[in-house]
C-alpha cells in the first residue's frame, strides 16, 4: 500500500533526524513508527530516540509542573536545640 503524507516541516525534520540516527531511510522509520504504534510498543520509544533538546524540554516541563514550597529556614542553633532542656533546669 502506498500512502502520501503532508508533514509539518518540524515533523519532517524530526523524522529525518531520527531516521539518520538509526541509519535507515525516512520511509522505513515512519513505517516502523506506525507499526510500533499499532502493536502498542511505544513505551520505550522516547528514551531510545529523544534528542538532548527533547530530554531538556520534558525535564523542564516536569520541574515546572511541581509547586515550589517555601519553608522557613531551619533553626538549628544551639539555643533552639537545648532550649527545652535549659528551661526545665531553671
Amino acid at each position: 500500500m502506498t500512502i502520501t503524507l503532508e508533514l509539518k516541516p518540524e515533523t519532517e525534520a524530526q523524522a529525518v533526524e531520527q531516521a539518520e540516527a538509526r541509519g535507515i531511510s525516512v520511509e522505513d522509520f515512519i513505517e516502523s513508527v506506525i507499526e510500533e504504534n499499532l502493536n502498542g510498543e511505544v513505551g520505550g520509544a522516547f528514551a531510545e530516540t529523544a534528542s538532548l533538546e527533547e530530554w531538556t524540554r520534558e525535564f523542564q516541563e516536569w520541574v515546572d509542573s511541581h509547586e515550589y514550597i517555601t519553608a522557613p529556614p531551619a533553626d538549628d542553633s544551639r539555643e533552639s536545640i537545648y532550649r527545652e532542656r535549659e528551661d526545665s533546669q531553671l
